[in-house]
């Protein structure tokens, strides 16, 4: 069983079809949160993920769990869906407002109801944003470790947008990056595949057009720092 891990999508559809496009044949995906954010296309990314058998997805070679991206829920969805932003910096609480302006009362919703854990294959793999204890938890490389495992062979957390895993006795600790906004000091996309029946770890990372996306953050009104932030991965 593969899974293609994506996490911090941050509203950048541009990229998440960059990676669509890159992913090997998969038999699911699943996505550790903050669908939105940042970048323009909220309702396009909410789509694609809530609603994967009419989007990007149904064009990829990727299959789905339950005919669904199992996802949960980061910082940046339960702060647009709760139009509650605390400690947000400008760019950030702007494209709060930004999304809230844009998002329909379903989507709105559907960002609302996503849970903080997910498991998937039996509990085999269990997806969080932040933390295993705390959601907003920035849990960066240097933290990673077999005590962050539970029963589960595999942990994906997002947040950091820093790709990175390590492989243990214990199971497999797994940060995809970002999708939408790397700041692992590599501008291209990133993401993951995991291999649960081999617990095994492919990091992947695909170019797109990061200018196209710097003039649509520009025409959307939003701080141009969003869109030029992503030709340095920072």
């Amino acid at each position: 069983m593969k899974l293609g891990v994506l996490s911090d999508i941050h509203g950048n559809e541009v990229a998440l079809r960059a990676v669509l496009a890159d992913m090997p044949g998969v038999d699911g995906l699943v996505c550790a949160g903050d669908v939105v954010g940042y970048n323009p296309w909220h309702a396009a990314c909410v789509d694609a993920i809530a609603a994967p058998e009419s989007g990007p997805i149904a064009d990829s070679d990727a299959a789905l769990l339950d005919g669904t991206v199992p996802t949960v829920q980061g910082n940046h969805d339960r702060a647009v869906a709760t139009d509650h932003a605390p400690h947000f910096n400008h760019m950030a609480a702007a494209a709060v407002d930004h999304a809230r302006d844009q998002l329909t009362d379903d989507q709105l919703a559907w960002l609302d109801d996503l849970p903080t854990e997910r498991r998937v294959l039996d509990g085999r793999v269990k997806i969080v944003h932040g933390h295993p204890d705390d959601p907003d938890h920035y849990t960066r490389p240097g933290e990673f470790g077999p005590a962050l495992l539970g029963d589960e062979d595999a942990l994906i957390m997002g947040h950091t947008h820093v790709q990175h895993h390590e492989r243990y006795d214990e199971g497999i600790v797994l940060n995809p990056g970002s999708v939408g906004q790397p700041r692992d000091d590599d501008p291209t996309a990133a993401y993951a595949v995991l291999d649960v029946a081999e617990g095994t770890v492919e990091e992947r990372r695909v170019d797109y057009d990061t200018d196209a996306v710097i003039q649509a953050v520009e025409d959307a009104g939003l701080p141009r720092q969003i869109g030029f932030r992503l030709t340095q991965g920072r």
